[in-house]
């Protein structure tokens, strides 16, 4: 550790110098803001989705949103174009191309359904 003005760095000096993390510019910030912003605004409901969401009760954590978003893009990568997403006890139907949930069932839904129409599911 390097003395400043004859004497050891306060606590408060090292933690600045040494455990935060550095940005270098403001720029640099708002391209780190912007990119966990995409994040979310890929993701869109339809609103038969939306109005499932509301009917069902089902309301979505930041957490819940990422980790939904991150199925969908993982179906991508696996190049599946209707994927369900199984999270939480609960179910998306989502479109991959066009980052859209199609439709929302919770835990009382999901039960002796039987899900058509997709090529792929994706449990996160």
């Amino acid at each position: 550790m390097n003395m400043i003005n004859g004497q050891f760095p306060s606590i408060e000096q090292a933690t600045d110098n040494y455990l935060k993390p550095q940005v270098s510019s403001k720029a640099a910030r708002e391209n780190e803001t912007r990119s966990f912003n995409e994040v979310f605004n890929d993701l869109k409901f339809s609103k038969h989705a939306s109005a499932r969401l509301s009917d069902r009760n089902i309301e979505l954590s930041d957490s819940q949103m990422g980790r939904l978003n991150a199925g969908m893009q993982k179906a991508n990568e696996k190049g599946i174009n209707e994927s369900l997403v199984l999270m939480d006890q609960m179910a998306f139907i989502v479109n991959v191309k066009n980052n859209t949930v199609i439709t929302a069932l919770n835990e009382t839904e999901i039960k002796d359904n039987v899900f058509t129409n997709i090529d792929g599911a994706v449990i996160v």
